[in-house]
């Protein structure tokens, strides 16, 4: 609430998610804009497909309900009490795991030929775990053994053999929120200087 909302290039202040949700030029949270980017870019279609989105946080759950709303998906937003949580993530065209819980959302959450974006970005130093994860990865064991730990995200890599697109993890959804927070600086001058700015769909 400090910060004044034409400089809030994170997109978190009130009067940032007020323009989100009723589609009015304004600066949108870096990680959900950078998956509606992702989408676009990789030309994966939004309208009419069914998303669903694991995680209702602020920062990531709620905006990207949002966006995708807005770019007329049909939108579904799972939490901890969600019942049957499995069977609803399989209705996904689109999934956004967001949860923070290693590898929860394994190959039966998904639906063969989904793209899946995963934000999760877990840290693994048990070998139990690791092996649960990446057993037979000889570059992952090689990585886990230099550093004694690696990342795992909120899908098991596993998901990788059914889904039609996925992110990494790291490498995915990382990288491009920190590209997306310049992006809204430059947006947020724009604004600021009364530039003509597109609606972010």
């Amino acid at each position: 609430m400090a910060v004044d909302p034409a400089k809030d290039v994170d997109g978190f202040h009130p009067l940032n998610v007020g323009l989100l949700s009723t589609q009015r030029p304004g600066l949108v949270p870096c990680t959900p804009g950078g998956i509606m980017e992702m989408l676009r870019r990789s030309a994966i279609p939004i309208a009419g497909q069914e998303a669903v989105v694991v995680g209702r946080s602020d920062i990531v759950g709620k905006p990207m309900a949002m966006l995708l709303l807005n770019a007329n998906a049909t939108v579904t937003v799972c939490h901890s009490k969600t019942r049957d949580l499995a069977e609803v993530c399989q209705r996904a065209d689109i999934l956004v795991a967001a949860l923070g819980r290693a590898g929860m959302v394994t190959r039966n959450f998904v639906k063969s030929g989904a793209t899946v974006i995963d934000v999760g970005m877990n840290k693994v130093t048990d070998r139990t775990e690791f092996e649960r994860f990446f057993k037979g990865n000889e570059k992952r064991e090689t990585a886990f053994v230099k550093n004694g730990s690696t990342l795992v995200g909120d899908v098991h890599p596993e998901v990788a053999q059914i889904a039609g697109a996925i992110t990494p993890v790291p490498g995915g959804v990382g990288p491009l929120t920190i590209a997306m927070l310049m992006a809204n600086t430059l947006r947020a001058a724009k604004l600021r200087r009364g530039t003509a700015v597109p609606v972010e769909s």
